[in-house]
């Protein structure tokens, strides 16, 4: 267990909620564009210039924004020591971060498929993928603001 003065461990929380905040804002705005990208002709202007958002928005935001989320995430679960790590709301709390987590990974692989051209899948199919960020984040404030177990 890490022991912080409130201040210290206060500042992690802040740093977190902000990661957290940019890493979901990168993955809800991600699949709209993976769905305009379905309708653009690839090597079209419009598809080379979704290409350079898709990109930006992985590299710029998603990813540090993941990293700085599981930092300060862990940071303070640490520093909450065993009880923290046994609540049953936390259980659920981190299974559904690791689902966001692996929602994460396979948006990045479908922005692989369409920087290659080789996207197949239509637009419903990220019309729905859209949602899953947004299921998980519900789960996630409730289990972390009520602590219904």
């Amino acid at each position: 267990m890490i022991w912080f003065s409130g201040e210290v461990y206060l500042w992690v929380k802040a740093l977190h909620l902000i990661s957290v905040m940019s890493w979901l804002a990168g993955l809800l705005y991600l699949p709209r564009l993976f769905v305009y990208h379905c309708d653009a002709e690839s090597g079209s202007e419009l598809s080379e210039t979704l290409k350079v958002m898709e990109r930006r928005l992985i590299r710029a935001i998603v990813n540090p924004a993941m990293v700085a989320s599981w930092v300060f995430g862990l940071t303070m679960l640490v520093a909450g020591g065993e009880v923290l790590w046994s609540q049953p709301w936390m259980i659920i709390k981190l299974a559904c971060v690791i689902a966001m987590s692996v929602a994460h990974g396979k948006m990045v692989k479908w922005f692989n498929d369409f920087n290659a051209d080789r996207n197949t899948r239509p637009q419903k199919f990220y019309r729905i993928a859209n949602e899953v960020p947004t299921a998980l984040m519900i789960v996630i404030i409730i289990m972390v603001i009520v602590q219904p177990f």
